[in-house]
């Protein structure tokens, strides 16, 4: 009895498991297939490509769609703005979060948790895009490179997450620093800052991904503006370019041909390709918050 009620157990782990692996199989390949099919394309002759039905292998295997993308003078200009504009955002940001978390993270300062709570309420109510829009324009902000820095440099939830994470360091170490005669700011770089490595680096991707792939404010404040273009703006003109020819009845050809299109696409999210996986390791540490016990 005892041997057939393994083999059936057994016989029920392997349909169990025969399911969920074909489940997890078919959601990687839906997810997947949207990014290998550009891959696809951008690596076809584009001459070729009009014919379409391109799906997983590129039918004719061409490297000229990278050099035309990149010869495209919105491209250039959006590549190095949204490069500026990720390392400089970046960095202004995760300093300012993690200064504000390190003083809401002081049990001895008086308004901290009124503070929190204001902070906290800014998740929840917000202005709206006019009232923005008009307060920006009345700061000077608009057709300049500082719209993209200034108004997003504090995230109430980037706050939270890294001042849960400085909570759960033993406050002996503060401690021991002050009877060293250490003041609150040698606390925060030397004794704080080096045990925060990982929801720094967990944060500090959030952050990058959010600026490198930001389109939206580009359009609202700096669509008169050229110089100040984004590669995510530019991929954004170029797929309004590429409906239009989809939808012309007439069949006339304006702009890039697709395969060129999906070529950008392809340098837009090359470079967080590139950065996770020497990430990866410190941001899986960063989103265990509070792990770490006195």
């Amino acid at each position: 009895m005892a041997g057939s009620k393994r083999k059936k157990m057994a016989k029920g782990d392997v349909v169990f498991n025969a399911v969920i692996y074909t489940f997890f199989a078919l959601f990687v390949l839906i997810t997947l297939y949207p990014v290998i099919n550009i891959l696809a394309y951008s690596f076809n002759n584009y001459l070729d490509s009009f014919r379409g039905h391109i799906h997983l292998i590129p039918r004719k295997f061409d490297l000229h769609n990278y050099v035309d993308a990149l010869q495209l003078t919105g491209i250039r200009r959006g590549l190095l703005t949204s490069f500026a504009r990720t390392v400089a955002g970046t960095i202004t940001s995760l300093a300012a979060n993690a200064l504000l978390a390190f003083i809401l993270s002081r049990k001895k300062f008086p308004f901290r948790r009124a503070f929190s709570l204001f902070w906290i309420m800014t998740i929840y109510v917000q202005g709206g895009i006019i009232p923005t829009y008009i307060l920006y324009s009345k700061l000077y902000m608009r057709e300049t490179f500082w719209v993209y820095i200034i108004p997003g440099m504090i995230n109430a939830l980037y706050v939270l997450v890294i001042r849960t994470y400085m909570k759960s360091i033993p406050d002996s170490l503060e401690e021991s620093a002050k009877i060293e005669g250490a003041g609150y700011g040698k606390i925060f770089t030397s004794v704080v800052s080096p045990l925060c490595k990982p929801v720094y680096a967990a944060v500090g991707l959030f952050i990058a991904t959010g600026h490198w792939n930001s389109w939206f404010d580009v359009l609202l404040y700096n669509r008169h503006t050229p110089e100040l273009t984004t590669l995510q703006y530019e991929l954004f003109k170029l797929n309004l370019v590429l409906r239009h020819n989809v939808n012309d009845v007439k069949g006339s050809f304006s702009g890039p041909p697709r395969s060129v299109k999906c070529a950008a696409a392809v340098l837009t999210m090359l470079p967080l390709f590139i950065a996770y996986p020497f990430f990866q390791k410190y941001f899986i540490d960063g989103l265990k918050v509070g792990t770490i016990k006195d």
